[in-house]
């Protein structure tokens, strides 16, 4: 079994941005800069045969390639924050990209996730801080709303092994599918 998901690789400028982001807020526990991407469509623990159905259907994958730009700073868990993240500019052509990527990961035989795709990048997880260090998170993230990247190429899906450690999780690029210009 093969813990995976299929993202997009972020540009080394984007990520340098990303970590000042990161730095300028008060995260319990930050994402390693090098593990910042956005994913598609997670696939969860998967068996070869699952994955090799997955690589198919992506090596078949028609889209264009497309600018896109984050924007926005914010968290999950409502009054119990548990993850922070750096939202996506409103993007139709990445709307349109995810919903082929989840369409080919149900036909491979992936179980659908639950959650509508909310297309972000995780800059910490952790366990809900207690209520002063909550509205010291919120207070930042206010402070920090008007985060925006310029537009960057999106050029290509990976699909990438996500190996869980005792520091967070390390992602290893397994194959690339390239997006049509």
């Amino acid at each position: 079994m093969i813990r995976a998901f299929l993202g997009l690789d972020l540009p080394a400028d984007i990520r340098s941005s990303l970590a000042v982001e990161q730095f300028l807020l008060p995260l319990p526990r930050r994402v390693d800069p090098p593990e910042f991407h956005l994913t598609l469509e997670f696939l969860g623990e998967q068996p070869e045969p699952i994955l090799d159905a997955v690589n198919e259907g992506m090596e078949a994958l028609r889209s264009p390639s497309f600018d896109m730009a984050l924007s926005g700073i914010g968290h999950f868990g409502g009054e119990h924050p548990r993850a922070v993240w750096a939202g996506v500019a409103p993007n139709p052509a990445l709307e349109a990209l995810q919903g082929k990527v989840a369409r080919i990961c149900r036909m491979a035989g992936v179980r659908p996730e639950r959650r509508r795709f909310h297309p972000h990048v995780t800059l910490g997880r952790f366990t809900p801080p207690d209520a002063m260090e909550t509205m010291r998170l919120e207070r930042a993230i206010v402070d920090r709303a008007g985060f925006r990247t310029p537009p960057f190429p999106v050029r290509e899906v990976v699909l990438f092994r996500s190996h869980l450690g005792h520091r967070g999780a390390h992602y290893e690029p397994l194959a690339r599918y390239p997006l049509t210009g």
